[in-house]
């Protein structure tokens, strides 16, 4: 058993910037499943949407995001995280956070922040560094968090799953305590307490069969959250990003939206343009519409993938502003400022998450959770473009400053030790591996970009009967790394799919053919489940 005073599940932008915080206020622990940088944040490539130019506004940056968030955004929420985040970008720059810039057009000369558009913005507004915006805000933060004798890092360590108040039989308003944690190298199991509890723990693009985020990206957070019995919403709503490189050695590489807003253009494979055909802003159009595009005329042609051609735009531009692209798509034989680079849609961010309020609160005392793994109400139906790096450090900053206010108190409840009971070594580890893949599969063929009631209920059949298959092997087995993440992917698609068939309608990213329109009976009304 370990004694904290913070407990950080996750070493992203939102679990560094929360630790970073509140260590001057006592013993900080991050348990992270590989090592410290491997985050969702350190392969975000576009940057962070915030309002640092005279010719933008925060009304237009609201007005963006309630736009792309399709009649589901909480407009308070978006306020607040718009007007907060220049301050917010102001202190990350002070650790050390270099943001590309460019020469200030005038007479003056001097130095400005070169900001970048993305699909339904309607300012340039996005802070980077070139197309390695995440890696080094990641780099950043570990820098000043190394600096931090509070702050303790776990590496290769696995939360299992929450302790709560309620879990242990105490009755009383659910308390969050602390978590089972999982060391990878000496095959243990810790009991971590603490009176903060902090969610950080990214996104679910696992689920999928095509994803772009790294393997670690398995909904811990939403699926531990879920069965401690806090409400999770908006499920259903799962962002495919449009461009994701097709070449069968890239595992899931993203071709940033910067492209497109830089002048990339998306083409089918013979060569015509077709984005005109689907919104006003083409290829700039938000990604959900972009993405629908997409697997249309993938599907009308029988293509694998479809053309982003940017060659009309000059060398020296393209190898200077996407210097990580060009070098990757090179490392793949492909030389983007000379031949258009083949892209599918993948899945990219969930929207939906762990129900807080921008401060982070849960509906369990003393949990709190930021970042792509929580449902604040800011992205709505549809997640716009460079706005989740903004949330996490908002949402991570207001979290910080709640829990100096009014901190849970410790608790003097009686906490046991992991019990592996009669659990012997798992021999069938091609179990997990095929389960894992079905999920996988089931998820993309049946609940993907376009949906269908039909589709849904055959997925939510096949998830009933491997999440029985994998409840029994839970508990006959010791645990490992590998069958806590198939537990939790199972639970993630249950919620998506879950979620998915309590909305009649199509919204955002959540396209169902049999209610081909939005009811505006269903607008700001989110889709919530809870563990019964």
């Amino acid at each position: 058993m370990k004694h904290f005073d913070y407990l950080i599940i996750g070493s992203g932008i939102a679990g560094l910037s929360f630790a970073l915080k509140v260590a001057p206020r006592g013993r900080v622990a991050i348990v992270t499943k590989k090592d410290r940088a491997e985050s969702n944040t350190n392969y975000a490539q576009g940057g962070i949407a915030a309002v640092t130019s005279k010719e933008d506004s925060f009304e237009l940056h609201v007005r963006d995001t309630l736009a792309a968030g399709a009649g589901l955004c909480k407009e308070n929420v978006v306020r607040t995280i718009v007007e907060e985040g220049p301050a917010r970008i102001a202190e990350l720059i002070d650790l050390g956070m270099k943001f590309s810039q460019r020469n200030a057009p005038g007479e003056d000369g001097g130095r400005e922040l070169d900001l970048g558009k993305e699909g339904g913005h309607s300012k340039r507004r996005i802070l980077h560094a070139k197309d390695v915006t995440g890696r080094e805000i990641e780099r950043a933060l570990l820098a000043a968090a190394a600096q931090q004798p509070n702050i303790q890092i776990f590496e290769n360590h696995v939360a299992i799953d929450l302790i709560t108040s309620q879990k242990l039989g105490y009755v009383g308003k659910n308390r969050c305590l602390g978590t089972y944690v999982f060391d990878k190298k000496t095959g243990r199991v810790w009991a971590h307490t603490a009176p903060v509890t902090f969610l950080a723990t990214g996104g679910c693009g696992k689920v999928y069969l095509y994803t772009t985020n790294p393997d670690i990206a398995t909904g811990d957070g939403v699926a531990m959250a879920y069965r401690a019995g806090a409400a999770v919403a908006n499920m259903e709503f799962v962002q495919f990003h449009p461009t994701c490189l097709y070449h069968p050695q890239a595992k899931s590489f993203l071709i940033s939206e910067a492209v497109r807003g830089e002048g990339g253009v998306l083409k089918t494979v013979e060569g015509a343009e077709f984005m005109n055909a689907y919104h006003p802003l083409k290829s700039l159009a938000p990604r959900d519409v972009v993405a629908r595009a997409i697997d249309s005329e993938m599907k009308k042609s029988g293509a694998e993938h479809v053309w982003l051609d940017i060659t009309h735009k000059p060398a020296r531009f393209i190898i200077d502003r996407f210097p990580n692209i060009y070098q990757i798509c090179l490392r793949y034989g492909i030389d983007i400022t000379k031949e258009p680079i083949p892209v599918v849609p993948a899945a990219h961010y969930q929207c939906g998450g762990v129900v807080t309020n921008v401060d982070g609160e849960t509906d369990i005392r003393g949990l709190y959770a930021a970042g792509e793994v929580a449902c604040t109400g800011l992205h709505g139906a549809n997640r716009l473009a460079s706005n989740s790096l903004l949330e996490a450090l908002v949402c991570a900053h207001r979290a910080a400053e709640l829990t100096a206010k009014d901190p849970p108190a410790r608790t003097e409840l009686k906490i046991p030790l992991w019990q592996s009971g009669n659990a012997h070594n798992p021999d069938e580890m091609v179990v997990v591996a095929h389960n894992w893949d079905e999920i996988r599969r089931c998820l993309w063929d049946y609940v993907g970009i376009v949906r269908t009631n039909k589709r849904l209920a055959r997925a939510q059949k096949r998830l009933a009967n491997l999440q029985q298959e994998i409840y029994e092997y839970y508990w006959n087995f010791t645990v490992t790394s590998d069958l806590l993440e198939l537990r939790n992917i199972a639970t993630v698609a249950e919620l998506i799919v879950g979620c998915a068939l309590l909305r009649p309608e199509s919204r955002g990213l959540h396209y169902n053919l049999d209610y081909p329109e939005a009811n505006p009976e269903w607008a700001q009304r989110d889709t919530v489940l809870r563990k019964s």
